[in-house]
């Protein structure tokens, strides 16, 4: 695995700890211990993603520093394994 992959997925994994946290407040909304979660998930998972989108451009069309459809430019992930 390329270090962009290595961080690709540190991105996702962070951005995965926010959803589930989400949904456990959605039943548990008064979980202090959960709440703090979140906000520093959510900081983590933004701290990563601007890293990563200033090595190797954009994750997705919801970017903010780039055109709309910059983000399709790159070579898809199959196509990335056969070069």
């Amino acid at each position: 695995m390329n270090e962009e992959q290595l961080m690709r997925k540190r991105v996702y994994a962070a951005r995965f700890a926010c959803w589930e946290l989400h949904l456990f407040l959605d039943t548990h909304p008064n979980n202090k211990e959960a709440a703090r979660k979140l906000e520093e998930y959510t900081a983590k998972a933004d701290r990563l993603k601007r890293e990563f989108e200033e090595q190797y451009g954009p994750l997705g069309e919801l970017s903010q520093e780039t055109s709309r459809w910059a983000w399709v430019s790159d070579p898809w992930p199959w196509e990335k394994e056969g070069n």
